[in-house]
């Protein structure tokens, strides 16, 4: 496996300017939430600094610096000269990116970019709190940004980056926790390809909020936060799951649970591990992918 820092230092390669959704630098950052719970989003446009950490004939290796205006947010970035689709991947909580180094250079070898993007409050390099519902509905209330939307306007920051760069499709995938925010950022971004899943389910606290008799704004909130909500409307772009049956995490009912509120074309695969992905999911994501965009190399 080779490590992602072997080359740190050997070019600072370029400056990027994106933006998520189509706005312009004067439009002003805001966030609405319909009567279903549907967040919308208008995100401030981002720069992004890119150094390059490996290359040779088959592949690069990068760190992408997402330059927002309430922070920065560290991905990382493989890719081949000439990408078929690319996965934005969003990490469940205690992944790091040295565990992720062997699957970024696989799936650059079969075709394919990888991005290992490293959200707010997930307690790695990008600053910020553990998801918090009950900080973020405070600043709801406040009429400002809860750090969830504004991860959010990352993902979607970061989606228009590579869309724009590579001009190929863009997944939005995630791993447990990860695999949450990426169902949102699919439902609220029509730009990405479709959305994946892997060992994954709904927060639960829109439940939480309705066992308490809750309503009005702040069950609005909380449906905000659930995959369930964005689901649905990720048709007719795909959905598709992965889910151990002995998950000992987040339970396979659940997993199952959140894909019965998808809409087809979805597709429900159970794999061999545990948690989280794994090369069991890596093989069975690149033969499903080979379907499209043809045979792996």
């Amino acid at each position: 496996m080779r490590a992602f820092f072997i080359a740190a230092g050997l070019a600072f390669l370029l400056v990027l300017a994106a933006c998520a959704g189509c706005m312009s630098s004067s439009t002003t950052p805001s966030y609405s939430v319909d009567s279903n719970g549907i967040l919308s989003v208008t995100c401030a446009p981002v720069t992004t600094n890119e150094t390059v950490l490996f290359a040779n004939e088959t592949y690069t290796e990068s760190l992408v610096i997402l330059h927002t205006q309430t922070g920065d947010v560290t991905t990382y970035l493989s890719y081949p000269k000439n990408p078929k689709a690319v996965l934005l991947y969003l990490p469940g909580a205690g992944e790091k990116i040295t565990g992720h180094a062997g699957r970024m250079v696989q799936y650059a070898a079969d075709g394919y970019a990888f991005m290992f993007l490293d959200y707010r409050g997930r307690g790695g390099e990008t600053a910020g709190y553990p998801f918090n519902p009950n900080t973020d509905y405070a600043l709801f209330e406040n009429k400002e940004w809860p750090e969830y939307y504004q991860t959010i306007c990352d993902i979607s920051s970061a989606q228009a980056m590579l869309s724009s760069r590579f001009g190929v499709p863009v997944y939005a995938v995630g791993g447990s926790n990860g695999g949450r925010y990426a169902a949102v950022a699919a439902g609220v971004d029509k730009n990405f390809a479709g959305y994946i899943g892997i060992s994954t389910a709904d927060w639960g606290v829109k439940a939480a909020v309705l066992a308490q008799g809750g309503s009005g704004d702040i069950l609005q909130f909380a449906e905000s936060l659930e995959p369930s909500t964005y689901l649905p409307t990720i048709s007719p772009r795909p959905v598709w799951m992965y889910h151990n049956a002995t998950d000992p995490i987040i339970p396979f009912t659940q997993g199952q649970e959140l894909y019965a509120t998808a809409n087809e074309p979805k597709n429900f695969t159970e794999f061999n591990g545990d948690h989280g992905i794994n090369p069991d999911v890596d093989n069975r994501l690149m033969a499903l992918l080979a379907q499209i965009y043809g045979t792996r190399v």
